[in-house]
């Protein structure tokens, strides 16, 4: 089987980003694009995998990982010079070599993978990766014989009127027999007026010499764009965020108004679960079957068991049951781990919290570093008391216990099961099991206060 490679062009700066972060690390649906491109290729299961990277190398380094081989671009020199420093690992060695633009995130496994399978079918030492543009204003047109073989690419700007009429574009994406595209690299030139080394002068020089140029036409121009503005990024993410809602409602999801509904690329949705508008998932969340999410809810890195609610509510780091009511305009912080059938409602606020079966906390809480256990009743306006301006402590309430309105538990504490907490109270000692605890001023009333006071 032959050998296939991957070189992703990511050393460009981007200016017209106007931005401090490197241009291939801005997130399309909260994923850095190049992270697409990377993901796309190992799932193509290419055998080696080079990223070109030069300003805000250490960053993308950061991001990619192992993931990726990486080659220095130390000056920006065209997408020629860039391929070239890739020769190091990939010279002569037999094979095909994909080469693709870090900012093209939208590119897929099925368009990568027909491209690399067309253009060996083809025997082709170079195939390029086409579009058919409505507006094709701009881009390089390919220019076919008739054989149906590429006879060039023309720029926009070097294009005659008749020319100008294709509206198959050159999208930047090719495949090449890697010996010949190293061996045609060294003829490239930089007589030009931005004195740079094209990567397209290589189809010029295989042409030359009689060897085949094929090119593969995809039947989606969106999905070919490159990233080089904010405009293009708001256009890029509209376009993720249709393709990941499409997915899902094909998997039995129901959004109920795709266009304000956001869904990480990495988040898992059971079917039969409802997605209200205004509803952000963001990173690894999982969420279970027949669940209903939002409106207005954000969630982030959580696992949320089937047949829960999330109402107007946050929810971030965070382990959920099933059956489980959140909200409206709750708060789980990271680390909290809710059992089933739990009740968190209302203006509550839980931090590094764990709470059993059929715990409920209603309303207007915080409860924070507390290990809750099962069926127990947390009063409105209870908190749990864990930092003294240095430390956190740990509160601890057992099972069936019942925790009145407006208590405040000083921890570190522990609250032993089936214990109560009478309304009002400020406990600082632990309260054993099956007991009452009451913490509160005996009420003493001044009758004619008010009057002697006047």
């Amino acid at each position: 089987m032959t050998k296939r490679y991957a070189v992703i062009l990511a050393a460009g700066k981007g200016t017209r980003m106007k931005s401090d972060l490197y241009k291939v690390l801005h997130p399309v649906c909260g994923k850095p694009m190049v992270q697409y491109i990377v993901d796309v290729l190992q799932r193509c299961k290419v055998d080696q995998m080079i990223t070109v990277v030069g300003h805000g190398a250490e960053k993308v380094r950061d991001q990619l990982g192992n993931a990726s081989e990486y080659a220095i671009q130390e000056k920006q020199l065209g997408t020629g010079h860039a391929v070239m420093q890739a020769e190091n690992t990939l010279h002569k060695k037999q094979g095909t070599t994909i080469v693709v633009c870090g900012d093209t995130p939208l590119l897929t496994q099925e368009t990568m993978n027909e491209l690399m399978d067309f253009h060996e079918s083809k025997q082709a030492k170079a195939t390029i990766l086409t579009a058919y543009a409505d507006n094709p204003t701009g881009y390089g047109r390919i220019i076919r014989n008739e054989q149906q073989s590429v006879e060039k690419i023309v720029e926009h700007k070097d294009a005659s009127e008749v020319e100008k009429e294709v509206k198959e574009i050159n999208t930047g994406t090719y495949c090449f027999d890697n010996e010949f595209l190293f061996n045609s690299l060294q003829k490239v030139g930089n007589d030009n007026v931005q004195g740079e080394y094209y990567l397209p002068d290589v189809i010029e020089i295989l042409q030359k010499q009689g060897e085949a140029v094929e090119a593969y036409q995809t039947a989606d121009f969106n999905e070919t764009m490159g990233i080089n503005d904010r405009v293009a990024l708001s256009v890029a993410e509209k376009w993720m965020k249709k393709r990941i809602n499409e997915r899902w409602m094909k998997e039995g999801v129901t959004i109920i108004d795709p266009d304000q509904t956001y869904i990480s690329p990495e988040a898992t949705i059971g079917k039969d679960t409802v997605l209200y508008p205004g509803t952000v998932i963001h990173g690894n969340t999982i969420i279970g079957e027949r669940c209903h999410i939002g409106p207005h809810s954000e969630l982030k890195e959580s696992a949320i068991g089937d047949e829960t609610v999330v109402k107007q509510s946050v929810v971030h780091q965070s382990d959920v049951g099933k059956r489980v009511s959140i909200g409206p305009f709750s708060h789980l912080r990271p680390e909290t781990k809710l059992g089933n059938q739990v009740r968190v409602g209302n203006f509550v606020e839980l931090k590094k919290v764990s709470m059993g079966d059929e715990s409920k906390a209603s309303h207007l809480s915080y409860l924070g570093d507390a290990q809750i256990g099962a069926g127990v009743n947390v009063g409105c306006g209870a908190i749990t008391v864990n930092y003294d301006g240095t430390n956190k402590y740990l509160t601890k309430i057992g099972d069936g216990a019942f925790i009145g309105c407006n208590s405040n538990l000083i921890a570190p504490i522990s609250i032993g099961e089936g214990s109560y907490v009478a309304a009002g109270s400020t406990i600082t000692n632990d309260v054993p099991g099956e007991s009452l605890a009451i913490a509160r001023e005996r009420q003493t009333n001044k009758e004619g206060y008010v009057k002697n006071k006047k």
